[in-house]
């Protein structure tokens, strides 16, 4: 009898025990087994390209969730602009791109945050603009930032300021990635340009004779999420599930420092 009530008892705890792992969802998804993702692979150290393959913090961050829920993850990459319409459209089951959280972008898709991260200035080295931050010595300058990306609201917002001041404009060049903004300053068709602080970290290291950071870090608490077709209930269970899980081994925290990010870029601390 009493062989009976254990067994019953351990059934149940490893029912619970095998419910509580991150799974994929049951339907839905652009190809069983696997995890489509977008990315826009131009915005190092997060999602770039070397010798030809997919690296950086989010492709590595992606393989660590597709293990946990027993998913092959395969990359769709494509400019930023199109990551949205790409999952509203079915194309894709998730964005995995370094993606700012907005309002604006909130009311398309539903995000599952994993980092946070700040903004910096970006000028030629040596600052032949004189710019002293984000400020209004950027007024009557030219910021070069990615078409779509938050950055470009907040050199749209800085040109408001400037003009609500009765300054000059703020000249928005808006470019498809990254790395265009960065060749754009370094060409002298821009004046400046908003990176993120990693990488702007990044591309110091790599050509610290031809960029410098000026001010202080801005928006130093924007949150960067995971996007999920709107109300897709099932795919935010399994990304949480499995962000969990690698939060709670270590992985989490093995890539932050493998990239050099940060310790602050954590929302798990």
């Amino acid at each position: 009898m009493l062989r009976k009530i254990v067994a019953a008892l351990v059934l149940p705890l490893g029912m619970m025990q095998a419910a509580a792992a991150a799974e994929m969802p049951k339907s839905g998804l652009v190809e069983d087994g696997a995890i489509t993702y977008g990315v826009a692979a131009t915005f190092a150290p997060f999602e770039f390209q070397k010798d030809g393959k997919l690296t950086g913090f989010d492709i590595d961050l992606i393989e660590a969730l597709g293990k946990k829920l027993n998913a092959t993850p395969k990359a769709m990459n494509m400019e930023f602009k199109g990551l949205i319409p790409a999952l509203q459209g079915g194309r894709i089951d998730i964005i995995n791109s370094a993606m700012y959280m907005n309002p604006q972008r909130a009311e398309q898709v539903d995000f599952v945050p994993y980092l946070k991260i700040g903004n910096r200035v970006m000028v030629k080295a040596g600052n032949p603009a004189k710019i002293t931050g984000r400020d209004d010595t950027l007024c009557g300058k030219t910021i070069a930032v990615t078409l779509g990306g938050i950055q470009e609201s907040q050199a749209r917002a800085d040109d408001k300021r400037c003009q609500g001041k009765g300054l000059a404009a703020v000249t928005v060049l808006t470019l498809p990635t990254a790395q265009d903004s960065a060749l754009a300053l370094r060409q002298g068709r821009a004046d400046a340009y908003y990176d993120s602080t990693p990488g702007s970290v990044k591309l110091m290291q790599e050509l610290p004779d031809v960029f410098e950071s000026v001010g202080d870090e801005f928006e130093s608490n924007t949150s960067v999420g995971m996007a999920t077709r709107k109300g897709d209930a099932a795919m935010q269970e399994a990304l949480k599930g499995a962000l969990k899980e690698i939060v709670d081994d270590g992985t989490y925290t093995a890539l932050i420092k493998k990239w050099n990010l940060p310790p602050t870029v954590s929302i798990f601390n």
